[in-house]
């Protein structure tokens, strides 16, 4: 089929041993690429109860058909492995120009297995492929080993690496890559740390064929003319970025603020997207193919750098309960440094702030810069103590909840599956709620984003308060969103596009004869697959909630007020929607059925 390179990767770090392998080109027609095919080779290739730090885990990086192509947004890439946070399956998604640019290289996928005995990093460029000693660059912040590495490769070649949290292990290390775009969430950093592999650069030549290339063009001008029509891809995110959410969720009373013990955030204006663009943007950016272009580039004080976005202000804002734009862009900036999760490493901090609230964290812990919500200075220096695991800041970057755990209150850890929620508290969005607690990556917003159809009333409106209706859309999109992840596609172009835009696309680019119905179906399988692989690694019906104060203590202000989340009303029937039994495991005859 066209749209694949055909060839994998596979690199044995304890041989130093590079082979290349013919791409599974029957699992490529059931699960499409990126995540879903990664997810196929991972099941396949894994154990389950694997310690995410062995050197029997597996990390791949894997594109999809439509990375590369003339496709929108096409330049994503997946990370697949055993999270350290979760330990369930984790696949992190990011955009910049990596991914595409290992497609121009001739690989849909990289395998890493073993563990260097030193640090390396590997180096492709084309056919060669290369693994090479990385000691100069150990313990270097992520954009110092981006500098260093155009240097060594020329700075032409694509840079995806990990920060000093990753090589210390922290639980919440992401991936960066192109300096500031980041794989971020469930602690992929830290995987390939445990493999003491620093960086992955790539330079490619060859751009991928395509099936269809007058048909492809065609389905392309389509779809982009909807992208660009669409009230949010074409104006909101265009023009204030991610942050247009700000001052739209706190007005809808589910701004989490102070660690979620509010819904409302008197200061959100300062924090928010019209604020970003008014004071501190310096210019627009967008990822490889894309015709939004909601990245921001901001300035503050003598600093520049790419960010932040929506969660990224929330976290650092409103639920550490602080409205100084100017060190949420400087904190943004120290977390990517040290290659961190910004939504995981900025509700931490706030899960922190509330132990220190409730007196478990004490001065004697704090090393003169206190925890207490609203403190400006704090977000900044708790960063990076966290990135480099000093003091406090060791058990900080294991993540909220084995941080709560650890002073014997996990219950202030906002997460679902021990990975920390995104930036809608889900009492007043009843949707969202029943997708984070079923997310099979845990705490997340997008592997169903509801807030579509709930808040932004795409592509209907729906009574964000009602239950009703609410398990058949979460599967829905849970389906949808496996697909276009697989694609290597980004999610924000499903604010316009619809499941028949993905199959022409897919289909032009490709070869095959999908329509809506069958690429809903892949996404099934994808979404079982994943559950299949999580619930042999031990996780349980009982894993499938929402942390103790969002199902038991109402909102107490704001538009929500007195909403908490009715997820126990809406669970069974997602099971049953799904194909599971009442315990949430996938039947026999589901799993025949999607031939897995």
């Amino acid at each position: 089929m066209k749209g694949y390179c055909g060839k994998i990767l596979r690199i044995n770090l304890d041989e130093r041993k590079v082979v290349k392998e013919d791409l599974n080109m029957d699992w490529a027609k059931d699960y499409i690429g990126g995540r879903g095919l990664a997810t196929k080779y991972f099941y396949e290739e894994v154990d389950p109860k694997v310690d995410a730090f062995s050197k029997d885990n597996k990390l791949i990086v894997a594109t999809g058909p439509l990375s590369g192509t003339p496709t929108p947004t096409g330049g994503r890439y997946m990370v697949i492995t055993k999270s350290p946070l979760t330990d369930t399956i984790a696949s992190s998604n990011s955009g910049g120009r990596w991914g595409a640019d290992l497609k121009f290289s001739g690989y849909d996928m990289i395998i890493l297995e073993g563990k260097a005995d030193k640090p390396v990093y590997i180096d492709i460029k084309d056919d060669v492929v290369e693994i090479r000693d990385a000691e100069h660059l150990w313990g270097q912040t992520t954009s110092k080993t981006m500098d260093l590495l155009a240097k060594d490769v020329g700075d032409k070649a694509k840079v995806l690496n990990i920060g000093p949290a990753g090589e210390k292990l922290s639980r919440i290390a992401s991936v960066m890559n192109d300096m500031d775009r980041a794989a971020g969430r469930s602690g992929v950093g830290a995987v390939m740390g445990s493999k003491n592999v620093k960086a992955i650069t790539v330079k490619g030549s060859s751009k991928p064929e395509v099936h269809d290339r007058e048909q492809l063009k065609q389905v392309v001008s389509d779809a982009n003319k909807k992208i660009k029509e669409n009230g949010v891809t074409g104006e909101g995110l265009p023009t204030y970025g991610t942050a247009v959410l700000v001052n739209i969720i706190n007005e809808n009373g589910v701004f989490p603020t102070n660690n979620f013990q509010l819904a409302t955030f008197d200061k959100a204006e300062e924090i928010s997207g019209e604020t970003l663009a008014e004071k501190y943007l310096v210019k627009r950016t967008g990822c490889y193919g894309c015709p939004i272009a909601c990245g921001r580039h901001c300035k503050v004080d003598d600093l520049e750098a790419g960010g932040p976005e929506y969660e990224t202000i929330w976290g650092y804002g409103a639920d550490c309960g602080l409205s100084n734009m100017g060190n949420i862009i400087k904190a943004n900036y120290w977390c990517n440094e040290m290659g961190m999760d910004t939504i995981s490493a900025s509700t931490t901090i706030a899960a922190a702030m509330e132990l220190y609230q409730k007196g478990l964290i004490t001065d004697q812990d704090l090393n003169g810069v206190p925890l207490e919500f609203g403190n400006d200075d704090a977000i900044i220096e708790w960063t990076k103590r966290m990135g480099l695991r000093e003091g406090l800041g060791d058990k900080l970057a294991e993540g909220s909840y084995r941080l709560g755990e650890h002073f014997g209150a996990p219950e202030v850890s906002m997460s679902v599956k021990k990975q920390e929620l995104p930036a809608y508290d889900p009492r007043g969005i009843q949707g969202q709620g029943l997708a984070y607690a079923t997310s099979n990556r845990g705490g997340c917003h997008v592997r169903a984003y509801l807030i579509s159809p709930e808040i932004l009333g795409l592509p209907e409106k729906l009574d964000k308060f009602s239950i009703e209706g609410k398990p058949l859309w979460v599967k829905t999109y849970q389906d949808l969103t496996a697909s276009i992840d697989s694609l290597g596609l980004c999610l924000f172009t499903s604010f316009a596009l619809g499941a028949g835009e993905y199959a022409a696309m897919y289909n032009a680019a490709v070869g095959t004869n999908h329509s809506d119905e069958s690429i809903l179906e892949s996404g099934d399988r994808i979404w079982n697959i994943e559950r299949m692989f999580n619930m042999k690694s031990g996780l349980k019906k009982e894993d499938d909630t929402l942390p103790k104060r969002l199902l038991k203590e109402a909102i107490p202000d704001g538009p929500a007020k007195d909403k908490r989340s009715l997820l126990d009303q809406m669970l069974p029937e997602y099971y049953e929607l799904r194909g599971w039994d009442e315990n949430g495991v996938p039947t026999e005859d589901k799993m025949k059925s999607l031939n897995i």
